[in-house]
């Protein structure tokens, strides 16, 4: 006799729901590609996103810097800490004697990931459920997730995604104050040259003039260039001009 066995579901079985994070953190950069200026990663944390919904914050690139100014106090306001790393043009040239720029993130987003940890909690008891949101770096975002464990040395809820910094609020808000203290960072080194410097970034034809304007005057690059990035030493070399920065992708 041929019969049709049917599997069927045990009844009243209890679906498990992963319990609400009991804190958030998102963290972020302003700096990675520029030619001057510093790299600044900034870290936020938060028991709830939903403020931060409410007002508005995205991706710091979709801003204008009217509407960055206007959002950064809030931001402060309702997150109840804010961590902020900023790594020298000097430092960065130290640093990538020994390792990438990738592997450079990778230790400044663990440390700030640390110090969110570890700061002090509003209520004066760590939450134990607390997920940490990324902009991943590395072109594979796995990668980069597994490095900054790697440096952590704990084991933590962790999501690395490209475009965070457009799907996360909390990563939102840390891509929009890396975003103010780096054009601050840029303001103080245009005072100290006495002009303009521009943005630093390489398609910014003020930070361009005023690298190759010094070059032709002292011979020499401007301080808080990053002498590492590897179109500088060859326009120094005088096997590329200055203007090839912008088709130059560092890592």
């Amino acid at each position: 006799m041929t019969g049709i066995i049917q599997a069927t579901m045990p009844k009243n079985r209890a679906i498990v729901q992963e319990p609400e994070p009991e804190a958030l953190c998102g963290v972020d950069e302003a700096g990675r590609g520029p030619v001057m200026g510093p790299l600044v990663i900034v870290g936020v944390r938060t028991r709830d996103d939903g403020p931060l919904r409410e007002i508005g914050v995205r991706d710091s690139k979709k801003c204008t810097p009217e509407y960055r100014e206007r959002l950064g106090p809030a931001i402060r306001r309702f997150c109840e800490q804010v961590v902020v790393r900023t790594v020298s043009a000097e430092n960065i040239d130290a640093m990538r004697e020994k390792m990438t720029l990738n592997q450079i993130e990778e230790i400044e987003f663990a440390e700030t990931i640390r110090d969110l940890l570890t700061s002090k909690f509003p209520s004066g008891r760590k939450p134990e459920r607390i997920k940490v949101f990324v902009d991943a770096a590395d072109a594979n975002a796995q990668t980069f997730r597994d490095g900054i464990l790697e440096r952590l040395g704990i084991h933590i809820d962790l999501i690395s995604e490209h475009k965070a910094d457009v799907n996360y609020p909390v990563v939102s808000a840390a891509s929009i104050l890396a975003k103010l203290i780096r054009d601050s960072e840029m303001e103080k080194i245009s005072k100290q040259a006495g002009e303009d410097v521009g943005s630093g970034y390489p398609a910014d034809p003020i930070t361009i003039a005023f690298i190759e304007k010094s070059i032709k005057k002292d011979g020499a690059l401007p301080p808080h260039t990053r002498k590492s990035w590897e179109t500088v030493k060859r326009y120094m070399r005088k096997e590329k001009k200055l203007d090839d920065f912008v088709k130059t992708n560092e890592r």
